[in-house]
């Protein structure tokens, strides 16, 4: 039982190694659609990156001139009006780095991996 199920695995396997091969020959538009998607993934992620980027810096500078202006009027409360400012500041630069990481997850989870392997 055990050498019949081996038996199929390995024709299963070399179908599909013999198969994508053939068929991704065959489709040049599938390598096209490749690359538009790639180039696509490249613009979408750099301005979902230099937009979050900016948005997080007019944050930070509101927060900061809030925070300063808060420590002008009053000197004695500086010191948790600083330790507010940033942990707000710290939470304002998670938001870009979550931001970074979508737009790697954008850039390199390739969809089109296999036809890039194997049709070159």
């Amino acid at each position: 039982m055990l050498k019949r199920m081996g038996k199929v695995a390995l024709m299963m396997g070399l179908g599909v190694l013999f198969a994508v091969p053939a068929m991704a020959a065959e489709n040049v538009e599938l390598k096209l659609a490749a690359l538009n998607m790639l180039k696509f993934a490249a613009i979408a992620a750099g301005f979902g990156l230099g937009f979050a980027a900016g948005l997080c810096g007019i944050g930070q500078g509101m927060a900061v001139k809030a925070a300063m202006e808060g420590t002008a009027r009053n000197p004695e409360a500086s010191g948790k009006i600083m330790v507010g400012m940033i942990i707000g500041l710290a939470m304002i630069e998670a938001l870009t780095i979550y931001a970074l990481v979508v737009a790697l997850i954008i850039l390199f989870a390739d969809p089109f991996k296999a036809v890039h392997l194997l049709v070159g």
